[in-house]
C-alpha cells in the first residue's frame, strides 16, 4: 500500500472518530511527522480528503478539518434519508432473503444483549457496517453506493461528537431489525418507511445530545 493511501486511511479514521475534531488545523509538518511520511504523500492524502469534503482550505495555506454545524447536520440527514430510503427499496426488491434474515437475528440479539462496554458498543457498530455492506452489495447501483459512502462518512462524524447511550443503541438495533424484516418480505414501502423513521430518530438523538457549543 502506498504511503499516501496509508496516510489517507489513518487521517479519515482520526477525523471520523473525533481524534481530529472539526476545525482542527492540519499542519503539514506536524501531521506528516506523526504519520511517519514525507510531505509529498501527505499532500496526496489531503487531496483525497478534499474530494471527500473532510478538509477545507478557507484562506491562505492553512488546511482545517471541515467544520460541523447543526444546520449542516440537518442538511446531511435530508440527503441521507433520500438515499437510504431508495437503497432500502432496492434491497427489498433485489436482496438475498437469507442474508437479511441472518442480519435481522443479529440485530435482535444486539437489542437484548448490548452492554455499556467498549467492546459491546464496537461490536454493534461493526454490525451496522455489515448491514450497510449488505445493502450496498444488493442495490446493484454504483452511483448510489458511491454517494452513500460519502454521506455515511459525514454521518459518522456527527455521531462521534454526540453522546451514545444504551437505550438509543438498543432502539436503533430494533429499528434496523424491522428494516431487515421488510427486505426479507419484499415489502419496499415498509422498508423505506422503517428507514425513514430510523434516521428521524437518529437525527433527533444527535441533536438532543450533541455538544451545545457546536455552531447553529
Amino acid at each position: 500500500m502506498k504511503a499516501s493511501e496509508r496516510a489517507y486511511r489513518s487521517l479519515v479514521a482520526d477525523i471520523l472518530d473525533g481524534s481530529l475534531p472539526p476545525g482542527s488545523l492540519m499542519s503539514e509538518v506536524e501531521q506528516s511527522t506523526r504519520l511517519g511520511i514525507s510531505r509529498t504523500p501527505f499532500r496526496e492524502a489531503l487531496s483525497l480528503l478534499y474530494a471527500d469534503g473532510l478538509v477545507t482550505k478557507p484562506s491562505g495555506r492553512n488546511v482545517f478539518v471541515s467544520p460541523l454545524s447543526l444546520e449542516g447536520i440537518h442538511k446531511l440527514y435530508e440527503v441521507r434519508r433520500s438515499l437510504e430510503e431508495l437503497a432500502a427499496r432496492l434491497a427489498a426488491r433485489r436482496g438475498d432473503a437469507e442474508v437479511f434474515e441472518k442480519l435481522a437475528l443479529r440485530f435482535q440479539d444486539a437489542h437484548h444483549q448490548l452492554e455499556s462496554s467498549e467492546e459491546s458498543v464496537d461490536s454493534y457498530y461493526q454490525l451496522n457496517k455489515d448491514f450497510d455492506e449488505a445493502i450496498d452489495a444488493t442495490v446493484e447501483n454504483g452511483y448510489l453506493v458511491s454517494a452513500l459512502a460519502t454521506i455515511r462518512q459525514h454521518s459518522t462524524r456527527a455521531r462521534s461528537i454526540a453522546r451514545s447511550d444504551l437505550p438509543r443503541l438498543r432502539a436503533s438495533a430494533a429499528e434496523t431489525r424491522v428494516i431487515c424484516d421488510a427486505i426479507v418480505s419484499r415489502n419496499e414501502d415498509v422498508a423505506a418507511h422503517a428507514t425513514h423513521l430510523h434516521l428521524h430518530h437518529s437525527l433527533h438523538h444527535v441533536f438532543s445530545t450533541i455538544d451545545t457549543a457546536l455552531p447553529a
